[in-house]
């Protein structure tokens, strides 16, 4: 059986490791971009792209960290996420190593948020009637 504290704990590992690795992989697009110009040829994006992509990944970190704002930066990192794997999947890349870090990084990211029991407070979720 899992402590409150032992649940947070690991709901803060998952937020520092998404955070730090997308950190990581949205300074490469924004000042390296070269660095990448093979991964994006392959895939078939513009090293031109990478700049948008890098803002892209930027918001939802940003929107992510906050706990006010953490739940809507878990759909957007999700759905960035989902992007990256479409767009090797559509590559013929079923199971590469790049779908499989996004598919845990996803995976840490809704690790990250530490409880959807408070949801209907901001609107979300069954409303509660009482008489």
């Amino acid at each position: 059986m899992t402590t409150t504290m032992t649940r947070n704990k690991i709901s803060l590992a998952c937020r520092i490791s998404v955070i730090i690795l997308l950190g990581l992989d949205a300074a490469t697009m924004m000042f390296r971009p070269k660095v990448l110009a093979q991964e994006f040829a392959a895939t078939g994006f513009a090293l031109t792209q990478a700049p948008a992509l890098a803002v892209i990944i930027a918001i939802a970190i940003l929107l992510y960290t906050p706990p006010r704002t953490r739940l809507i930066g878990a759909i957007l990192v999700t759905g960035f996420l989902g992007g990256a794997i479409c767009a090797h999947f559509r590559l013929g890349e079923i199971g590469s190593p790049p779908q499989l870090i996004c598919l845990l990084l996803g995976a840490l990211a809704w690790g990250g948020v530490p409880s959807l029991q408070g949801l209907h407070r901001i609107g979300v979720g069954p409303a509660v009637i009482t008489p």
